[in-house]
């Protein structure tokens, strides 16, 4: 038997049921555009990004979070793997000049591109979903001198560590999977000074209510 995964139809699918239960318009959607954790109006802000003139998101989802930054004048990109997601976010904030969406996966960008980011982050996205192995080393060479690295998941369940794996469609629809990678904040600390980082600081940030589930945010600096 031949197992299939085919990761950018999930990420359409996941997109199509998002974009299905969003009909906020720019306006209302830039009011809680930025954010680290899952919960509106709350936790830290976008200044974890430090005073970035340039910013790279790794899986940008409908591109909210590049169009506040670009809304404050940072030249922000979003880069996502899903075309789905990739032109819902150039319909709604393709007008904003300092907002670029791109479709690609994110190790192919970091490696294609020649461009360098003061800060380059990701919320929910490729970061929890890529070998950091893979991508930590091209994320700090893609970062300026002085860049910083921020992202932010769900937290690791208790007990359970490292690669994990989820079947996209479920246990009855077609074998589709995709894997996340989860730690403990001491762990992300070791694995970011490991591939050369500094300054890093890993938390969990509590949920509003204490019994819900938080938030793991990460953060490192290339020297």
């Amino acid at each position: 038997m031949t197992l299939i995964t085919d990761c950018i139809a999930y990420w359409d699918h996941q997109a199509a049921s998002v974009t299905a239960d969003d009909d906020s318009t720019p306006e209302e959607a830039l009011k809680n555009a930025f954010g680290w954790t899952q919960y509106n109006d709350h936790g830290p802000d976008h200044e974890l990004l430090g005073q970035a003139e340039t910013a790279l998101e790794l899986g940008c989802g409908r591109g909210h979070a590049v169009a506040a930054l670009a809304a404050e004048g940072v030249q922000a990109t979003g880069v996502d793997l899903s075309p789905v997601q990739v032109a819902g976010a150039r319909a709604m904030w393709g007008h904003l000049p300092n907002a670029v969406y791109t479709e690609a996966d994110a190790i192919e960008f970091l490696d294609d591109t020649e461009q360098h980011w003061d800060a380059i982050y990701s919320i929910f996205g490729a970061i929890w979903f890529t070998d950091p192995d893979h991508l930590l080393p091209r994320i700090r060479w893609r970062l300026n001198p002085g860049g910083r690295l921020v992202f932010s998941q769900a937290p690791a369940v208790p007990g359970s560590y490292g690669v994990q794996g989820m079947y996209g469609a479920g246990f009855r629809g077609p074998q589709t999977w995709v894997y996340r990678w989860a730690y403990e904040p001491e762990m992300w600390a070791h694995i970011l000074a490991s591939h050369g980082f500094k300054d890093i600081r890993a938390w969990h940030e509590p949920a509003p209510d204490p019994d819900h589930v938080g938030t793991l945010i990460v953060q490192g600096t290339r020297p």
